[in-house]
């Protein structure tokens, strides 16, 4: 089989604040910005890499969702534990300059960890956590 990951889905409430986060601060490409209905969607992904995006979704957008569901999950996200997303980078210590210059909200400084992996992690502006693994 060839199998790859085309997109991963993040919940994003607010879509400014969203766009400037992952295209200015994390540097992705813009690759769609649709909204509708009073909501909004936005595809970003890494340059260079255009089968892999990450698409930014208003979280009560699944007409299968119920009220009290929408509120569990907005206040999953606002403590940073509803998603995550796990990046890569070859120079930890220059990203995670640049992200926290950039105000991003830092939650683990770099540090390397127990099982072989050297990482930080932030949270972008609607709190999904995102963990930043140094790769060489």
């Amino acid at each position: 089989m060839d199998i790859t990951i085309h997109n991963a889905f993040l919940p994003q409430t607010d879509p400014a604040a969203t766009l400037t986060f992952y295209r200015d601060v994390l540097g992705f490409e813009v690759r769609n910005d649709v909204g509708y209905n009073g909501m909004h969607w936005i595809t970003v992904g890494p340059a260079g890499q255009p089968g892999t995006s990450i698409v930014l979704f208003p979280p009560g957008a699944d007409p299968g969702v119920t009220d009290e569901e929408r509120r569990t999950i907005t206040e999953m996200m606002a403590k940073g534990t509803f998603a995550i997303i796990t990046l890569a980078t070859p120079n930890l210590d220059e990203t995670f300059d640049r992200l926290q210059a950039a105000g991003a909200e830092v939650v683990q400084e770099p540090i390397e960890q127990p099982y072989g992996v050297r990482d930080a992690a932030f949270r972008d502006p609607s709190g999904n956590l995102i963990r930043m693994n140094e790769v060489h």
